[in-house]
């Protein structure tokens, strides 16, 4: 039921001129793809393995394979080279071509053209081997939330940051135990800037822990354990974004996560991943992220990080709707489109409590269907554990009022360091004494209808019909490029990954996106 009475002419209006802005970009999108893309298909057809070299790292041989390819082949995608290739070495598995192709025994670059007929016979077997594996996966995760108690909304949402994967795990099952219903692994500061996945199981990271496959399954087989103990299912969060988000995407669909951070907008922003190497990764992850049920979150809480939240929060609304048009376009249903949002304002507003319960219930009305993610304070908090508390604590209350999904719980010590267990535990304490004693607090109250709360909520949904209307006169990658997004301008052709972008051919072919499977 709305509370706020929004003018659902202004939403429409929105959510057209968001169509408007997205559609250049989706045709951009459509014509181009990149070698984080061919990548997650060469994983996506079995090729996930490592390569070392006599004393030195493993490295993906996903990567070994595309860096030897030579673009103007790889503009008609890799598939149709590895078809080829299969199709004179047929008895070979995956392994075992891989290791050819890096040899030089096998040459990419010089096998012959096939039909797409002929590209498309000679891969289904792996093609539908992804698929099983993808759909396995997704029943698995359905039947045991089906068959395990889940806990009444909003959930709580609590992070890992260890660095050691195995050290993640004890951490994340005892706080299962304490109460939280979803674990977040933070990956180990700046992957995102990595053009490689790195493998295996990992022990040491700073702040946070790298995604890799096998992180992925050690913790998803510790959270099963752990909902079989407790008989209350336990969702995976981790972190599809940066120069690899379609790999991860593949990975998050192999071992069953539940939950990825996935926006191309946070990697433009805050850490200077080219705008178009981005968005269209984003695309393509998506797609796989949808077919395997993944609940994607996107990260417009940055924003106000940088930017301060009474002034600015119009440019959380208008990049959710963006984010939400762009998810659509993926095939990503409402219910796996987790929008992010946080309670950032300046404590020492007068009324603050009730801009925060404004824009909380704003975001909640606009996007019913939407998981959205509620993000604590962070800007504000300086060390003072007493003072963290308290915001922590009215930022829980106004997570029940104003019915949340998903409430990531803050911790007293923010601004000093990663979360100890006993931080993790006095969080879920206050979470879950909050959460019960205001239960039914939502369905009693109503709000003023010329009260602060209501007019806030209708002036931040005018503001941002303004903005999103001189971003579709000025086009998303200029009001990038021009700093409407979080005050942090970036350039169309500059950042990070710009040079694996590349044009398709007429004959370009990927199995596992919308336009290879419709030829």
């Amino acid at each position: 039921m709305s509370k706020l009475n929004l003018d659902r002419d202004t939403i429409d209006t929105c959510r057209e001129l968001a169509e408007n802005i997205v559609r250049p970009i989706q045709r951009y999108i459509d014509m181009h793809s990149t070698i984080s893309i061919e990548r997650a298909t060469l994983r996506l057809l079995g090729f996930y393995g490592a390569w070392e070299e006599e004393g030195g790292m493993p490295y993906p041989v996903a990567n070994i394979i595309i860096d030897n390819v030579d673009r103007r082949r790889l503009s008609g995608g890799i598939a149709p080279l590895l078809a080829s290739a299969k199709k004179r070495n047929g008895r070979l598995n995956q392994e075992k071509m891989a290791e050819k192709i890096i040899r030089g025994e096998i040459d990419l670059n010089a096998v012959d053209d096939l039909s797409f007929d002929q590209v498309v016979d000679t891969l289904q077997p792996w093609i539908q081997e992804a698929a099983n594996t993808v759909d396995r996966n997704k029943r698995k995760r359905e039947e045991m939330r089906q068959r395990m108690r889940t806990a009444s909304r909003p959930f709580k949402y609590v992070i890992v940051a260890t660095g050691n994967i195995h050290e993640d795990i004890k951490q994340a099952q005892s706080a299962a135990r304490q109460g939280a219903d979803v674990i977040a692994v933070i990956r180990s500061t700046a992957q995102s800037l990595l053009d490689y996945v790195p493998h295996g199981a990992t022990t040491e990271g700073y702040g946070g822990t790298f995604a890799t496959q096998e992180n992925f399954r050690l913790m998803r087989a510790g959270l099963d354990d752990v909902s079989k103990e407790l008989h209350r299912y336990i969702r995976l969060c981790n972190y599809s974004s940066g120069l690899c988000m379609p790999e991860i995407a593949v990975m998050g669909a192999f071992e069953g996560l539940d939950y990825l951070l996935n926006d191309a907008m946070y990697g433009i922003l805050f850490r200077d991943i080219n705008m178009k190497r981005t968005l269209v990764d984003q695309n393509f992850s998506r797609a796989i992220i949808a077919r395997a049920g993944i609940t994607i979150h996107t990260g417009e809480d940055n924003y106000l990080t940088t930017a301060d939240a009474y002034q600015n929060h119009h440019q959380v609304l208008g990049s959710q709707f963006l984010n939400e048009q762009l998810a659509k376009n993926a095939g990503l249903r409402d219910e796996q489109i987790g929008l992010g949002h946080a309670f950032e304002m300046d404590p020492s507003i007068e009324d603050s409590i009730l801009y925060e319960i404004s824009m909380a219930q704003l975001v909640r009305e606009i996007f019913p269907r939407c998981p959205v993610k509620y993000m604590p304070p962070t800007r504000h908090m300086t060390g003072d554990i007493f003072f963290g508390q308290a915001l922590d604590t009215i930022f829980n209350l106004v997570g029940a009022l104003t019915d949340q999904s998903l409430q990531l719980l803050g911790m007293p010590t923010e601004a000093s360091h990663n979360p100890h267990m006993q931080d993790r535990f006095w969080s879920l304490k206050n979470a879950n004494y909050i959460f019960n004693a205001a239960n039914s607090l939502s369905d009693e109250i109503q709000f003023n209808s010329n009260g602060k709360i209501m007019r806030r909520a209708r002036s931040v949904l005018d503001t941002t019909q303004k903005y999103l209307s001189k971003i579709r006169e000025v086009g998303l990658f200029d009001s990038i490029e021009q700093g409407l997004f979080a005050n942090m301008p970036r350039a169309k052709d500059g950042g990070k990954g710009y040079d694996g972008v590349f044009e398709k051919s007429r004959r370009y072919y990927n199995p596992f996106s919308d336009k290879g499977k419709d030829r």
